[in-house]
């Protein structure tokens, strides 16, 4: 009887810890809301999709970083978001190919693409920090101007 009774306790016991972990896992999550705002000549719809990507490194800029999350907006002013960020800080381009035939996934963008950048300094990438549980919102402005060689 007392084996039962301790063996019931123990798992109890793991069953709250367990509960315990999962709302902290929830609260430690970090959000980041992008605000796209693009400026340029082209029409964004469901068939021209903005790509927005999301790095945990600044060397993405020389080829050298994969991105770690990718969502797409159908509007010029679209916001998009990412969810279940693991670290800080992270770094956001956003890609749009006038064509429509780029999905994200399949490689780097297609020459003639307009890219846009997060960035206070341009040129370089600006990164957004993340406190654990907390959601940040940034602007992401970017029209023709930087087109992918």
């Amino acid at each position: 009887m007392k084996k039962s009774f301790y063996l019931a306790a123990a798992l109890l016991i793991l069953a709250s810890a367990f509960q315990f972990g999962s709302a902290q896992d929830k609260a430690a999550t970090r959000t980041l809301k992008v605000n796209v705002k693009y400026a340029g000549s082209g029409t964004v719809d469901d068939k021209h999709k903005i790509q927005v990507f999301l790095f945990d490194s600044p060397d993405f800029m020389q080829g050298n970083a994969m991105p770690t999350g990718m969502q797409m907006t159908a509007s010029k002013n679209g916001t998009v978001t990412f969810t279940d960020i693991p670290s800080s800080p992270v770094y956001a381009a956003a890609i749009y190919d006038p064509t429509g035939g780029y999905d994200g996934a399949s490689g780097p963008p297609p020459s003639g693409s307009s890219a846009g950048l997060y960035t206070k300094e341009p040129p370089k990438p600006g990164p957004i920090a993340i406190d654990s549980g907390k959601t940040v919102e940034v602007d992401l402005p970017f029209d023709d101007t930087i087109k992918m060689p």
